[in-house]
């Protein structure tokens, strides 16, 4: 298979620093709607690796992110809002990032590049065959990434990815690889944009759909959030009031009583 790397192929705009703002941000704003339809594109492989996720999780399994700079720092903001959004633990989607955490605010030299860090920083969290596996690289190219999949591979963990590159060594070496395909970049080889991009919008579908699967969501309200805010309590009083046909005030009441919604609607007694 002919593997071509468009994410750094030369952008198609040239002398941007003679652009005003405005034809700046029109042309970003044209790149960006190729995004949804790659997206749109690569669902049937995005199907696939969440219902993996969804059976393996149901059975006591972790779901892992696994990246560098941009894709790693994305799987980290992804992982660290499902307890707050879904009630679940931290350490039921956990995001890695090459060169730990200090990589999450700046860039950690040559991180990336490491074959044998990856699979230790897994290891770090016990990783197991009730696990999966996703690695996150735009390139599809991360070394830090493809060898901690090998090493999963070699150890029956299912494996997956997201790419935005076809038939990438990335994809390659996963058992459900995800491809979204969304070109070259305004600024030649600027994979922050579109590509980190479609990479947050399969993060989100990922994450909620399984959540969604495994009941943390009520008809259509997260109903097991954290209320960790005044704005959460205030939504949260909102739901109850609403779904159980209740004055605000006593809403507020049974949350400060159970905790959450879920809680108060099932302890709740007319």
């Amino acid at each position: 298979m002919t593997f071509i790397k468009t994410t750094e192929q030369d952008s198609k705009y040239h002398h941007l620093e003679k652009m005003a703002i405005k034809e700046l941000l029109y042309h970003i704003n044209t790149e960006d709607k190729i995004v949804p339809l790659a997206v749109e594109n690569a669902l049937p492989q995005i199907e696939i690796l969440t219902d993996t996720i969804v059976q393996k999780l149901k059975k006591g399994g972790r779901l892992f992110y696994i990246g560098a700079g941009t894709s790693g720092r994305l799987g980290v903001v992804d992982a660290s809002e499902c307890p707050p959004t879904f009630g679940v633990s931290p350490g039921l989607v956990v995001g890695i990032i090459a060169g730990g955490d200090l990589a999450i605010r700046q860039a950690v030299e040559f991180a990336e590049d490491s074959t044998k860090q990856g699979w230790v920083d897994l290891q770090a969290h016990a990783i197991s065959v009730r696990d999966v596996v996703i690695g996150i690289a735009a390139s599809g190219t991360t070394p830090y990434v493809i060898a901690a999949l090998e090493k999963c591979n070699e150890n029956n963990i299912s494996t997956g990815c997201i790419a935005c590159n076809k038939n990438s060594p990335l994809a390659t070496v996963s058992r459900f690889p995800v491809e979204v395909i969304v070109g070259s970049e305004f600024v030649t080889g600027s994979s922050r944009m579109k590509a980190g991009t479609a990479q947050k919008l399969v993060l989100n579908m990922i994450s909620t759909a399984t959540m969604i699967q495994l009941g943390k969501v009520k008809g259509n309200k997260m109903v097991d959030m954290q209320l960790s805010n005044s704005k959460l309590v205030a939504r949260g009083q909102k739901m109850l009031a609403e779904e159980l046909q209740i004055a605000p005030a006593e809403a507020i009441i049974l949350l400060a009583k159970y905790g959450t919604v879920r809680n108060s609607i099932k302890n709740y007694k007319k």
